[in-house]
């Protein structure tokens, strides 16, 4: 079915994903989803999901009508994503479209949610027309780990990496603070606050003792920290710890006394008595975490690497060159056999973050 003409439903549909932007850092585990409500050809009401427990999009916007004591009977509501169609911690917004009088419905993409798609149907059903598919990839890019972790069940995992133009990402003693400028920083920061998760190892705890939260944007919530710890060395005074929400992933053996008694710990040992990360991945998509965030040395990183469990690659490449000797492996692995062997990436983006070039690339092959 055709949109109405009083409606440009591209042009409402990118407003929306703007409102849905401004959850990116707090809605975890739910998705980011914007709405506006058009009529005459007009936006006279607009909302956003904020963060879990509060109103829906959908919810928000048509708030945002009575406050304004804006008619909207008869009117088109544009969403991100498809309405929902369960009660959770709010009611379904189907119900509320329906009450509403809305006329019809444009949406992006469908609800992968097993209890929360559906809603088209049922707006179908009760005479409501419907418009789907407008933007739908860039609703999808902007909750990319809420999909994935309904598509296959495990989040989606994020590597990031800092070097210098000829792939140095330390001195030869360890130093890396700091090869990019602040800006980069910060927008690595950006990117921590949009996981649910940032996973480090003891190796990188014991030699740079990072606290592993979001300091450079503003945000109400921080992520789960992880460290990935096999022989449970963490020190109890680690910066990582402090304050709880933090868990260490062992591969057995008991709890390390002092660790602070806020601080999880959980053991995922694989036969080989190495932490099992395919494992903790699923026990984090578990917990209902859509994005990873990855933050280690050379060997963890290369660890994930190698079980083919990287996404995607976000690395900062300052305009500096530091030569040898230093460390310029960013992800150590089995050695290959032959180039044939490669791990194959598709450049997804490259833009430039004060004096540095952040670069994102992906695995050519989608596996979700």
């Amino acid at each position: 079915m055709q949109p109405p003409r009083d409606v440009d439903v591209r042009a409402a549909m990118l407003r929306a994903l703007e409102l849905a932007a401004r959850g990116l850092y707090t809605t975890e585990p739910n998705p980011r989803v914007g709405a506006v409500i058009v009529r005459d050809g007009a936006i006279v009401a607009e909302g956003w999901h904020a963060a879990p427990g509060g109103p829906h999009a959908e919810a928000a916007a048509l708030a945002d009508a009575r406050a304004r004591g804006v008619d909207i009977r008869g009117a088109t509501i544009v969403v991100t994503l498809e309405p929902c169609n369960h009660h959770g911690r709010t009611p379904p917004c189907v119900d509320a479209i329906v009450g509403a009088g809305l006329a019809r419905v444009v949406y992006a993409v469908a609800d992968p949610h097993p209890q929360g798609g559906g809603g088209a149907a049922r707006l179908r059903a009760a005479g409501i027309d419907i418009v789907a598919g407008v933007e739908a990839e860039a609703a999808r890019e902007l909750n990319i780990g809420f999909f994935t972790r309904h598509a296959r069940g495990t989040p989606w995992v994020r590597a990031k990496v800092a070097m210098s133009l000829d792939g140095r990402t330390a001195l030869d003693d360890g130093t890396s603070q700091w090869i990019t400028g602040e800006a980069a920083r910060a927008d690595g920061h950006a990117f921590r606050a949009r996981a649910g998760a940032i996973v480090t190892g003891a190796g990188t705890v014991a030699r740079d003792d990072p606290q592993l939260t979001v300091r450079a944007v503003p945000t109400s919530r921080q992520p789960l920290r992880v460290v990935i710890d096999r022989h449970g060395a963490t020190p109890p005074a680690a910066r990582v710890l402090a304050g709880g929400h933090a868990l260490i992933v062992t591969a057995g053996g008991p709890a390390r006394p002092g660790w602070p008694p806020a601080v999880e710990v959980l053991a995922l040992p694989d036969p080989a008595g190495r932490v099992d990360l395919r494992a903790l991945l699923g026990e984090l998509a578990r917990r209902e975490v859509n994005e990873v965030h990855v933050e280690a040395g050379a060997r963890l990183t290369g660890a994930f690497a190698e079980a083919d469990l990287v996404d995607e690659w976000l690395c900062y490449v300052a305009p500096a060159l530091i030569g040898d000797p230093a460390r310029g492996v960013a992800a150590r692995r089995t050695p290959l056999a032959s180039l044939a062997a490669r791990t194959q990436l598709a450049w997804h983006a490259v833009d430039r973050v004060g004096d540095d070039l952040r670069i994102l690339a992906r695995r050519a092959a989608a596996r979700d």
